[in-house]
């Protein structure tokens, strides 16, 4: 057998073809931006598919230059850009450059945070990243800790882990626990009942009130019937920022409400918690503080690449349900701090060196700004669209989405339902991506189809909002002269 090729290994000895190989795959990238006209091609599934099942993976390419040119066609020149103004559709944010900067070096050194002898300086750091945003949050300096985390769902398993452990020390039967949360809250907490061992049944849906927040009346309701039942709430979950509507459970109400029944107090904030950093709008977390855990999400409102996220919890003690020792990775009587004894993930990326550059960059005010600035950007577009006659608004938002459909008021003299019309605004969103001048969100508000504005780009603008209303205006009245076509 012939001896490996070692020119590629990232190593002293290779750093000339390093250089070259980033400095290409800077260009080719910078290139690209400045072709940009839209934030998509509009790419259908299957002609994305096609090139890509055509590749032979078992034969490589010439070199990296060649590799390059491949990459480029087969993804990033049909990438989805968001640092468009024109994409508003998920929670995926534009980020900031000294991010970029950390995950250069993130993946050439290639460091692994599981334990100190993998890490070293990286542990410290993390952890006092962990320390700060829990102090922003208002946990106590004596006993506040925390992990980062590939993204909420993993913090919001890891959050009701700790709550499942709690309830099991007191010797609670796994079958009769129970979590509470809002009807309206992020998929991964019923989710995390049934990866817990829970069943589906364990997560209960509370309704929410007007404003699309938890109806705290009804969540009290449900914990007497948990009792009345020979049920234990093992947690109950409060959202700062639901993925739709952007709104914050009464945080204060919901912590009275779990200090009156002993139940575990999780916090998800993975949209809001970027509000620890806003002067402006800090207030909207007030009561966050009087919680048991939160989740944080790093790569959502403090403009951070994927993945950067974190659990924080008030009492460090708790953490021990998610510890395991191995003789040959962290024995028990391991003098090193050893990050991997609090985290689900053995092997995990140095993701926190991304926010510490930022913030040393930056500073945390700069941070609070932007979110600031899209926040009051969606509050002027909720006003705006609120008044005019072929657009429906849902409710405003206390972050930066904005729920509305196209609803011509022409349109009633044909008799168009309530399924044709939710037919016509799947229509036009689609018809949106296929242009490729605008990417916007749908979702359903009662059973009813809606769109959704998800805005977290500081650069964009009110103008720029409209147009892609306008874009909806002039497809939906093209789309409705068909409407015969979707009446049922």
């Amino acid at each position: 057998m012939s001896a490996p090729h070692l020119e590629h290994l990232f190593h002293p000895d290779n750093a000339r073809e390093y250089t070259s190989g980033i400095t290409e795959a800077i260009r080719l990238l910078v290139d690209q931006l400045a072709t940009l006209e839209g934030p998509t091609t509009g790419i259908s599934p299957e002609a994305a598919a096609e090139p890509v099942a055509e590749v032979d993976l078992d034969n490589p390419l010439a070199d990296g230059a060649a590799a390059l040119a491949e990459v480029s066609k087969l993804w990033l020149e049909d990438a989805v850009w968001f640092h468009d103004p024109s994409y508003a559709a998920h929670l995926n944010c534009p980020v900031v450059i000294p991010s970029l900067v950390g995950e250069l070096l993130i993946a050439a050194v290639n460091t692994s945070m599981d334990t100190f002898d993998q890490s070293v300086g990286g542990t410290f750091m993390e952890r006092r990243l962990i320390d700060w945003t829990a102090a922003r949050a208002g946990y106590p300096e004596a006993t506040r800790d925390g992990i980062f985390t590939s993204g909420g769902s993993q913090s919001n398993l890891q959050a009701l882990l700790l709550a499942r452990g709690e309830a099991e020390r007191r010797g609670v039967p796994l079958d009769r626990l129970r979590f509470l949360t809002s009807a309206d809250s992020h998929f991964s907490i019923a989710k995390s009942a049934r990866l817990l061992g829970m069943g589906d049944a364990a997560a209960i849906a509370i309704p929410t009130d007007d404003e699309h927040r938890m109806d705290v009346v009804a969540l009290r309701e449900a914990l007497d019937e948990c009792v009345v039942d020979g049920l234990v709430p093992a947690a109950v979950v409060a959202t700062a920022g639901t993925t739709d509507f952007g709104v914050i459970d009464p945080l204060h109400a919901i912590a009275d409400a779990c200090q009156d029944f002993n139940v575990w107090f999780h916090v998800d904030a993975a949209y809001g918690g970027g509000l620890l950093a806003s002067p402006k709008y800090r207030h909207l977390l007030d009561g966050i503080e009087r919680s048991n855990s939160i989740t944080i999400d790093y790569h959502k409102t403090w403009f951070q690449p994927v993945s950067s996220s974190a659990l924080l919890v008030r009492d460090l003690a708790t953490m021990q349900h998610a510890s395991w020792y191995a003789d040959y990775l962290n024995p028990r009587e391991s003098e090193n701090p050893n990050q991997v004894d609090k985290s689900l993930q053995t092997t995990r990326r140095f993701d926190a060196l991304k926010l510490w550059l930022t913030l040393r960059t930056m500073g945390p005010d700069q941070i609070g700004a932007y979110l600031e600035t899209v926040i009051d950007l969606a509050r002027e577009v909720y006003d705006i669209l609120s008044v005019q006659p072929d657009i429906e608004v849902v409710t405003p938002s206390q972050l930066s989405t904005v729920v509305f459909r196209y609803v011509d008021p022409h349109l009633d003299e044909t008799g168009l339902d309530e399924d044709a019309l939710g037919d016509l605004n799947r229509r036009i969103r689609a018809e949106m991506w296929r242009g490729g001048r605008g990417v916007i969100a749908a979702t359903k508000v009662d059973g009813r189809q809606f769109l959704k504005l998800t805005l977290l780009n500081p650069k964009a603008t009110v103008t720029d909002v409209l147009d892609i209303i306008e874009q909806v205006r002039t497809l939906g009245l093209s789309s409705g002269r068909a409407v015969p076509e979707v009446v049922r």
